[in-house]
């Protein structure tokens, strides 16, 4: 690889009152962490100090920066993405909170965008709250997507071999029959297929579709979806060589564990993957986006107002997201270099064989 340089991490603060402060702040203990990688926290010093005085941490060494280009080694970096003096409230829905954690994604983004760093690390926010500031935001998610200039993405939860993506994200119930189509599913599968290959480094990935209804339709009993739709786009994703099999009725298929048979499961819907998903992986789990261009994840949880400002939050999922989208940023450039000069293909048979 030509570029020996530690990747260089940015971590969003996410919403001040909630418990992102208190995880980043925890994760950044982790000694192992700058090891692999420089740090920079998009957001600002004073929050920070708010909440490690009130955790007590004395070891741990913050350094501002304004230049992105020139972090400093083996320390948590701060850019600033406000000056103005904020009043936090740990546990309270505030709409200047949300502003704020609006700017730091906005800047954070960017700079991922821009390439000046190589892994965005979101923390968590409220949507209601940034929807006051900027209207028509869905999440993060989609968010980054289409500052990437991607046409399309897919949220996928991710913990080591259990992954988890998702054909509808942030919809309602009532409008999931509506985003739901063969050429939907089609495009979601070869997103999958394509990030399990490069991001994952699975050569032969295997993929489990559930169906949308109970029973997975039941033979048409409960819904025709399966039939009219899921069938023919799995039918249609095995002619152009992805390893799709399903529909699968959503709670047999988890309750046998079913999953650990296939590299990726595609849901239809939002809570049909994310429910069982956190069940089994609460304070672990890790959400990647996948099929952009650039390397986002977070960790799995909101912002958990009720315990905020307590220091019960739990880091994992936090450290999880950093070192997860690490594994990313290695092996799309071992892919890049990989796939950038593919031998030709020669034919060996000739007229004469004929």
């Amino acid at each position: 690889m030509e570029d020996e340089r530690k990747p260089l991490v940015g971590i969003t603060l996410g919403d001040y009152n909630g418990i992102g402060p208190e995880v980043i702040l925890k994760a950044l203990q982790e000694e192992a962490i700058y090891k692999y990688c420089d740090v920079v926290v998009y957001g600002n010093r004073s929050v920070l100090n708010f909440y490690a005085k009130a955790m007590k941490l004395q070891n741990l060494q913050f350094h501002d920066i304004t230049d992105i280009d020139n972090p400093a080694e083996k320390a948590a970096n701060v850019f600033s993405c406000w000056t103005d003096q904020v009043t936090i409230e740990p546990g309270v829905v505030s709409e200047d909170a949300g502003a704020k954690a609006l700017l730091a994604l906005e800047v954070a983004t960017k700079h991922l965008v821009e390439k000046k760093i190589d892994l965005l690390v979101t923390g968590p926010v409220n949507k209601q709250t940034i929807s006051q500031k900027l209207e028509g935001f869905k999440g993060q998610t989609e968010y980054i997507t289409e500052a990437a200039g991607s046409p399309t993405s897919m949220m996928l939860l991710v913990d080591d071999n259990f992954r988890v993506g998702l054909v509808t994200n942030h919809v309602a119930v009532k409008d999931v029959t509506a985003g739901i189509d063969i050429t939907t599913i089609i495009s979601k599968l070869e997103v999958l297929n394509k990030t399990l290959k490069q991001d994952f480094m699975l050569e032969r990935p295997k993929i489990a579709v559930l169906g949308l209804n109970p029973h997975a339709g039941d033979n048409n009993l409960i819904g025709k979806e399966e039939r009219e739709v899921i069938i023919p786009a799995v039918n249609r994703a095995k002619e152009r060589g992805i390893y799709a099999f399903g529909p699968f009725p959503a709670d047999g298929f988890f309750g046998m564990h079913h999953y650990r048979k296939f590299d990726a499961v595609l849901a239809m819907y939002h809570d049909q993957g994310l429910v069982p998903f956190k069940t089994l992986t609460f304070d672990t789990g890790v959400n990647f986006t996948a099929g952009i261009n650039v390397i986002r994840t977070s960790p799995d949880h909101g912002t958990a107002y009720d315990i905020a400002g307590k220091g019960e939050a739990n880091a994992n999922s936090l450290i999880n997201a950093i070192f997860t989208g690490l594994d990313v940023v290695r092996n799309r450039a071992i892919y890049k270099e990989m796939t950038a000069n593919p031998v030709e293909k020669i034919s060996l048979y000739t007229e004469r064989d004929a």
